[in-house]
Formats: structure tokens, sequence, C-alpha cells
């Protein structure tokens, strides 16, 4: 059963269209994963297929991959307005800028139709020149949300590239999972941090839609909660992410209240989930 009262949260990132990149499979697996969407407490999915940015410099083969991906998505669409009337389900695309300077102007790309661009860096790894490619997004008018920037290989050990990339522009994005060890200890460490500086704007799920993963919402907001961070969990999975669907601003979200011994406490917590 899917709850009534649903708390109302909006997911931008997650990998439900059937049979287009690594996320679900099948149509029954797209639908599965909505179903744990909602049970989450998600009303408003955005969900975001894998994309390469060079496949923009081909017209053949950009039109070859986007026909794939809508062929999926109608599927999924019509599926979900069948069966989850009160979901409100939306198209983007998670987009890995391999080339620095891609042709956008294909309103599929963005995150249902609006400024708001999903990106990721090439093989979670930081290429060289991040900076220029985030100012000429500005300079254009297209507002990047760079997807997961706790998971990358490459970041200065200080961590202070992030908060020049929110300096270009660009709007940071945090995985649930990363918060409850999914990807291991150190992007945990590095979200931690990037929510006690106040430099996050968003979470989300990165939900691939099989049957042994978790959206890990409700995971992560107890981890948040335990932290005094309930109203910047409201934020950064409500408020945030649903402005960005009506195209507006995000608000700024408080540094995260981390007092001491909590990160003590959060570390004995996961290692006792990992002991059973």
């Amino acid at each position: 059963m899917i709850p009534k009262d649903l708390d109302g949260y909006t997911d931008l990132h997650s990998h439900l269209v059937p049979g287009v990149d690594d996320g679900s499979r099948t149509l029954d697996e797209g639908r599965a994963g909505l179903i744990k969407l909602l049970r989450s407490g998600v009303r408003r999915v955005v969900t975001t297929p894998h994309f390469d940015a060079s496949l923009t410099r081909d017209p053949v083969l950009m039109g070859d991959r986007l026909a794939e991906i809508d062929g999926g998505w109608e599927s999924l669409k019509a599926m979900s307005a069948s069966e989850f009337p009160d979901l409100e389900l939306y198209r983007g695309q998670e987009v890995m800028l391999d080339i620095p300077d891609p042709d956008l102007t294909d309103r599929r790309l963005f995150l249902a139709d609006t400024p708001y661009l999903l990106v990721e860096w090439p093989g979670l790894r930081v290429p060289p020149s991040t900076l220029p490619v985030l100012a000429r997004f500005r300079e254009a008018g297209i507002r990047p949300i760079i997807a997961h920037p706790e998971r990358y290989r490459g970041l200065d050990k200080e961590l202070y590239l992030p908060g020049e990339w929110k300096a270009e522009g660009a709007l940071l994005q945090v995985n649930y999972g990363s918060l409850v060890g999914r990807y291991g200890e150190l992007p945990r460490k590095r979200a931690l941090t990037l929510l006690a500086r106040g430099w996050a704007d968003l979470m989300a799920s990165d939900f691939h839609g099989r049957a042994h993963l978790s959206p890990n919402l409700v995971e992560a907001k107890a981890v948040l909660l335990e932290t005094g961070g309930g109203a910047q969990f409201g934020l950064l999975a409500g408020m945030n992410p649903t402005r960005i669907l009506r195209g507006e601003d995000p608000v700024r979200v408080p540094p995260l209240p981390i007092r001491p011994g909590v990160l003590q406490k959060l570390r004995d917590i996961f290692q006792t989930r990992d002991r059973r």
C-alpha cells in the first residue's frame, strides 16, 4: 500500500526509465522503483537517464540515443499515469560532461524543461579545468546541478573545489546513500562536510531501480535528525528540489549543526548496522 499522508518530497535524480542505462532494466523494475520512492514520501520525481555530452556533437548518434530514451520514457510515463495518479513524474537527463562544450539546445536534456541541467564528471573523476566549463554554462543562462560531488576522485583534500563550483553558479546535489555509507566512508565524510559548511543545495536518491537497492531517503533523514538537521533536510529534500522543478532559485540551506560527539555516535550506528 502507498501511504496517503506523504511528506511531499521531490526527487531530481534517478534512473527508472526502463532499458536505457544501468538503472531499471524493465518496466516492472521501473514500477517497483516508483513504489519505493512513493513509500519513502516522494510525490514528485524527475527521472534522469545517463546521457553522454559528446553525443550532442553528432546529430545522428544524438537522435538515436534520445529516441531510445523517448521510447522507454513514454512507457514509464503511461504506466505511472495509470497506476500512480498522485505522483508527478517528469524527465531530465544526467549529462556526463565528457566534452567541455556540448550543444545543449535540446530541451529534453534539462530537468523538466527548466533552466537546470543535472551534470556529472566522467568516470567519477574531477577533470583539470571544471571552472571554465561552469562559467560558460552561467554565461549561457544554464543552471548546472553537479550530481554527487562527495563521490568524485581527485578532489582536493580540504574539499574547497566544490565551493569554487558554487561560486561559478553551480548547485550541489548530495546523494542520500552517501550519508548512510553506501559508497564508503570517504564520501560519507565529504557529504557531512558539505552539509556542515552549508554548501549542499539539494539531496536526491540517484536510485537505480533495482530490487536490491533502496532510495535511502528514510535512512538519510534519520541521520540528519540525529545531528539536529531536520530543518535542513526539509530544504534539501522538499523545498529546494520543488523550487528547481518550478524553475525557481533554491533557498540557502543553513550549515548543519554537527555537535561534538555526534560524528562518533554516527560511526557507532553505521558499524552496528554493518555487523547485522
